[in-house]
């Protein structure tokens, strides 16, 4: 074993995960190189030929970089666990009116959980991605903090990864920005992966197409749920649709009515079918409640109101705002509305680069609710 340690790195084929399994190579590391196969688009239907990290071309792509530079590779299929967990839950969340986040459910409980079951079997010390964050431990807490490019930053999606999965977890491009892991990629003659595009779809839905995944996945939900009302926020009924599921908030689009004047999803009624319509102004709201929570920089923080920057999706710049936490819930307060929060995406608290935790948005509410 190398005196650096053996460490398993996660490699789906793409040039960030191929860099660095290169660069831990590089470093002294005994690497293994792993590719999980979370899917199968063949069985799940759709129009879009297989792309992305689960085809067969990525997982070669993966190998043939293993293969290269001398280190072993292997392919796990974990389809079953990621089916059963990632993909009902996410049909689950829309059947419930809400808007799922499957890549953070991935990472938090899917992925992290495969890697280290393997490195235990292989004995590996480390585990790594290609994810653009950092991690750190300090007063005897592991700390995730934002990458070096604020553009690629993927810190959002690794708020709830364990501490424990976080002790033994390196990210390798958390102080480069993506130019960088080009610019190492054409030196070393891979340029394959310099041209190879980059997907940002969800991996079981490739043709980016959620509304047809649920139909197939629900034979006979079109039939009914279609024919819901389309309602103001005065109550006045304006128009039918074509089923709450199929909809998110502060969407403007695809939503067939014309009422003169831009209009938004601004809250889905599951019970009643309804899907409620407003101006822009409507998506406002002041705050909301997150559960089913993951800290990371501070072992707790009950009793404490602290301020933190609250982002609601991924590419949120984050709003300031109070947080305190209540139980098992956090109570946000934004210093600034926020826009289309959607209950079921993923909300992150950061305190300057560092993520203080995260946890799935329940409700938002306006001022003084």
């Amino acid at each position: 074993m190398s005196k650096k340690g053996r460490v398993l790195v996660a490699m789906s084929g793409g040039i960030d995960s191929s860099v660095a399994a290169v660069m831990l190579h590089e470093q002294g590391y005994e690497v293994i190189g792993m590719t999980m196969k979370t899917w199968d688009y063949a069985n799940l239907g759709g129009s879009k030929k297989e792309t992305g990290c689960c085809s067969l071309d990525s997982i070669n792509d993966a190998r043939n970089i293993a293969v290269s530079l001398g280190f072993p590779h292997y392919i796990v299929d974990i389809r079953e666990e990621f089916g059963d967990y990632v993909i009902n839950h996410f049909n689950k969340e829309y059947l419930d009116g809400r808007t799922p986040n499957p890549c953070v459910l991935c990472n938090t409980h899917i992925k992290w959980d495969s890697l280290l079951r393997r490195a235990d079997k292989m004995d590996c010390e480390f585990i790594a991605t290609g994810h653009y964050a950092k991690v750190r431990e300090e007063n005897n807490r592991f700390v995730i903090s934002k990458g070096l490019d604020e553009n690629k930053d993927q810190s959002y999606a690794l708020w709830g990864i364990s501490q424990q999965s976080l002790s033994r977890t390196t990210f390798p491009l958390g102080h480069l920005h993506k130019t960088d892991i080009r610019a190492m990629a054409t030196e070393r003659g891979f340029m394959d992966l310099v041209n190879k595009s980059e997907s940002y779809e969800i991996c079981f839905v490739p043709d980016n197409d959620y509304r047809g995944f649920l139909k197939r996945r629900n034979p006979g939900l079109e039939e009914e749920v279609r024919g819901g009302e389309y309602v103001l926020e005065d109550g006045t009924v304006v128009g039918k649709h074509e089923g709450y599921p199929f909809y998110t908030i502060g969407q403007r689009k695809g939503l067939g009515i014309s009422l003169g004047y831009p209009v938004f999803v601004t809250e889905i009624q599951k019970d009643t079918n309804r899907v409620i319509l407003g101006k822009e102004e409507g998506l406002n709201r002041d705050g909301m409640w997150v559960d089913q929570l993951t800290l990371s920089k501070y072992e707790n923080i009950k009793g404490n109101v602290k301020e933190a920057i609250t982002k609601v999706r991924y590419n949120d710049d984050g709003t300031p705002s109070t947080i305190e936490q209540i139980g098992d819930e956090i109570r946000v307060t934004f210093h600034e509305s926020v826009k289309a929060i959607a209950p079921g995406q993923a909300a992150v608290f950061y305190e300057g680069d560092d993520v203080i935790g995260g946890g799935w948005i329940k409700s938002s509410f306006k001022q003084n609710g």
